[in-house]
């Protein structure tokens, strides 16, 4: 049996858009794993039922079931040895900083500046689900949320100056070569990026040229990904 990743979808099944799927895909492509995506929507809770769950990226390995990316970067690290996404138990602990630090940051600043753009290209039978949630969430409405973008994307991307200073001195926030801290912010990268025509990162400097190479690693996946 193949390993199967069921993966968040869009109205077209081909727009794969969550930060968390794209950290995992990034990951089993570097660790040179094939695998099959199945869509999924926001609506379809019981299709994984089997999981015990209701979240993706939920990832399927012959009889192992792993939900959440970090625990399946975990899991794949643990299972097939090389090549390594962390590189050491010291890389691992710090893959897990820049994991911690991309959801309490990066995650809920693309939010504001992108959630009513989302609205447009999920499934028809997921837009009430995720207006009211989201407008719950926010305390808004997805309109209100999002306004005032073009001023407010400076802040978000002064956010992200620790990553644009590495980036600065090295090619990869792994060091030579990539690891699972630039799939980690790759990923969360690729949510606007599929799903939004709007810029969240300034189109010139180290962030911008850096994330052209992550697009082009494992024979062009991000860079090949169904845009909106």
């Amino acid at each position: 049996m193949s390993i199967v990743l069921h993966d968040l979808a869009g109205a077209d099944p081909a727009l794969r858009f969550s930060p968390y799927c794209w950290r995992t895909k990034f990951a089993l492509a570097h660790k040179g794993l094939a695998f099959d995506t199945v869509p999924w929507r926001f609506t379809e809770k019981d299709a994984l039922a089997f999981s015990g769950q209701d979240r993706v990226p939920t990832l399927r390995d012959d009889d192992k079931t792993v939900s959440d990316s970090w625990a399946i970067a975990e899991y794949l690290e643990d299972k097939y040895a090389a090549p390594t996404l962390f590189g050491s138990a010291v890389g691992r602990a710090h893959a897990k900083f820049i994991n911690g630090w991309a959801d309490a940051v990066m995650v809920p600043g693309i939010a504001t500046l992108i959630v009513r753009d989302l609205l447009d290209v999920v499934a028809d039978k997921d837009k009430d689900y995720f207006r009211q949630s989201r407008e719950q969430r926010f305390g808004t409405t997805l309109e209100q949320v999002q306004q005032g973008r073009e001023e407010r994307v400076q802040q978000f991307r002064q956010s992200l100056l620790p990553i644009r200073l590495v980036l600065r001195t090295q090619q990869w926030l792994g060091g030579a070569a990539p690891s699972y801290a630039d799939h980690i912010v790759a990923g969360t990268l690729m949510w606007p990026w599929c799903a939004s025509k709007f810029d969240v990162v300034d189109p010139n400097g180290p962030i911008a040229e850096w994330f052209q190479r992550v697009l082009a690693l494992y024979g062009g996946l991000g860079r090949d990904a169904k845009r909106c």
